[in-house]
């Protein structure tokens, strides 16, 4: 039997030199990979404690015997060193620290502010522009709540510009008392400016103080005879009590978060309720990975720092278990937030009943998710038996191509692993330089394009890669895999059968002659016909972005005369493309920066 390899890591030398000052630690093993980092008040004193003594725990004597290396960063304060050691946990996801998964772009309210009418609305990504954006929520759920509310209260218009700009009468959103139908000019503009206002400061936490002035514009309004804006109000008034009417449920609290876990093995669940304003926000709910058995005020210790560094920090944060070093914790946030920052276990009263409530959702949907882990196994396992790998795949990537008679073509790539999709890993491609409509060049170039970049380590490599398609996009993909050489990899066609009916599907090998034709009832199959159908869906939300972006550019574009600001210009004075096309030449020249003899040309050009 082989020895084990001579460990190069001295603690005693390392620990010599070490600084007793704040800082993050980070340890390695043999190959470099790392294993965890940690935060210290004192460096010398936390590392020392993971040699100087046994810890009881399997999980840290295993990590401590395969460090080979360690490396520390001196910060200034110790809520310093918090920050950078949440930061680096989501960065750099180490093997043994307790990892918050969150790889989606956080939910948001936006009310825009490029139209007379503003539109409230549901938004993902970066903030830009000068519209208001009001978030994060815990969940795309509590925004859509959160939506409903505003529109209930204030009728707020959730359509399109161009929906908006081409009604001639009311939408179903107004008979239901949800819209004040603006698109047919029902409320004048200035008048629908106060309703987002009011939305406004109802978002910024100042309901009180909108309630009392609602009262006053009621007040008023009956004073000057103008009965049916007092009738109004006073149903704005009555619907914002019916909302509010939850303080007593949520203790009376203006502004807090309950943050509780239900716990498991290795799979716990972290549900996160948001009160703002004493109303209700909604939840969410977390599934961190951790190593086995982890403690939970660790885990929500962990948690709660990644959690909060790019959300705002209320100043209340309800726990169903006291975390780790829970004052360092809190005073570390509350230097982030600017005031107080009270993190605390609720043991009577509302707060309690609040508190239950929310590890009744956290049992229930870890419950979900145990039972559909359970299935996905199940599914990664019989993928196994049908493409004859030598153990469960863990990590999936399928490829598919969308285009209008090969105008615009684009390729997606969407990633699955062990807990559904990774949408983090999602790719698309735009192909450019290939023979419209030919889908097997498409195909070449995007898995070119991928694996290309997976081949210089930019991102992990897959265990199976799907096409959807039948032998020539396999073969096409083949070329473009053997020309990168990347040769390791499982390559499945999925194609549609000879009826092109669902159940119906054929996987094509490589080296098989026979397609393999699972039972239509197989978990692997429906494994496959999710990760095809959500890459279907990618290329053609992907494709019908760049199509109408072209057309909306191409057709202005060729006119002489027609830069990017005037574009601009018309586009958003008019409400659209298809309102350019039909206005007439005066209509054209009100807009700024377009002259009589441009607005005849842009008038001309789209009748000739």
């Amino acid at each position: 039997m082989k020895a084990a390899a001579p460990s190069l890591f001295d603690p005693k030398s390392f620990l010599s030199q070490l600084s007793s000052q704040p800082g993050v630690y980070r340890m390695y093993d043999a190959r470099d990979d790392l294993l965890y980092v940690g935060k210290a008040r004192n460096l010398k004193k936390r590392v020392s404690s993971y040699f100087l003594r046994a810890s009881g725990d399997p999980r840290i004597e295993s990590m401590v015997s395969q460090i080979q290396r360690m490396e520390v960063t001196i910060t200034t304060t110790e809520d310093e060193a918090l920050l950078l050691e949440a930061t680096l946990i989501k960065e750099l996801t180490p093997r043994y620290n307790i990892m918050y998964r969150d790889d989606k772009s956080y939910p948001l309210v936006r009310i825009t502010q490029s139209h007379p009418y503003p539109r409230i609305g549901f938004y993902r990504g970066a903030k830009s522009g000068g519209d208001l954006f009001f978030g994060p929520f815990p969940s795309a759920g509590s925004v859509r709540e959160t939506l409903v509310t505003l529109q209930k209260l204030f009728r707020l218009r959730p359509c399109t510009d161009i929906f908006f700009s081409n009604r001639q009468r009311p939408c179903l959103q107004h008979q239901i008392r949800r819209c004040s139908a603006p698109c047919v000019g029902a409320i004048s503009p200035e008048d629908y400016a106060r309703d987002v206002a009011k939305a406004v400061r109802l978002l910024e936490g100042r309901g009180d103080d909108l309630a009392r002035e609602l009262a006053a514009e009621m007040e008023q309004a009956a004073e000057a005879l103008d009965f049916e804006r007092a009738a109004r109000l006073r149903d704005q008034i009555a619907a914002l009590q019916r909302v509010r009417e939850n303080r007593s449920f949520t203790g009376g609290a203006d502004e807090l978060d309950v943050i509780v876990v239900a716990p498991h093995a290795s799979s716990s669940c972290i549900v996160v309720v948001s009160v703002r304003d004493g109303i209700n926000f909604g939840h969410g709910s977390f599934f961190p990975r951790h190593p086995p058995n982890v403690d939970m005020g660790e885990l929500l210790a962990s948690f709660i720092a990644q959690y909060y560094l790019e959300r705002p920090i209320p100043p209340e944060i309800l726990v169903s278990h006291v975390p780790d070093e829970c004052d360092w914790l809190a005073h570390s946030l509350a230097v982030r937030a600017g005031r107080k920052v009270r993190i605390s276990e609720p043991q009577r009263g509302s707060k309690l009943k609040l508190m239950t409530m929310a590890g009744t959702t956290a049992v229930q949907s870890l419950s979900t998710r145990l039972v559909e882990s359970a299935s996905m196994d199940q599914r990664l396992l019989e993928l196994q038996q049908a493409l004859d790998l030598e153990r469960p795949p863990q990590r999936l990537e399928c490829f598919d191509i969308s285009h209008t008679g090969g105008e615009k073509a684009v390729a997606s790539c969407v990633v699955f692993d062990a807990e559904g999709p990774l949408k983090s890993g999602y790719r698309r491609f735009n192909i450019e330089g290939i023979t419209p409509g030919d889908d097997y060049a498409a195909i070449k170039q995007a898995v070119h394009r991928r694996y290309a970049r997976i081949k210089s380590g930019e991102t992990q490599a897959p265990d199976v890669l799907f096409i959807d398609g039948g032998k020539g996009q396999l073969a096409a993909a083949l070329e473009a895999l053997a020309e990168v050489e990347f040769d390791r990899l499982r390559v499945v066609a999925i194609a549609k059968g000879p009826t092109r009916k669902p159940g119906l599907e054929q996987l094509i090998l490589p080296e098989r002659d026979q397609p393999v034709v699972l039972p239509p009832d197989s978990p692997a199959l429906h494994l496959v016909q999710r990760i095809r159908d959500e890459a279907h869906r990618f290329a053609i939300t992907g494709h019908r972005a760049r199509r109408d972006k072209a057309r909306i550019t191409s057709s202005l574009e060729s006119i002489e005369g027609l830069g990017p600001t005037r574009r601009r210009a018309l586009l958003k004075t008019l409400g659209g493309l298809a309102q350019v096309k039909r206005a007439g030449i005066e209509e054209l020249e009100r807009v700024e920066g377009i002259s009589r003899k441009l607005a005849e040309r842009i008038y001309a050009s789209f009748r000739t």
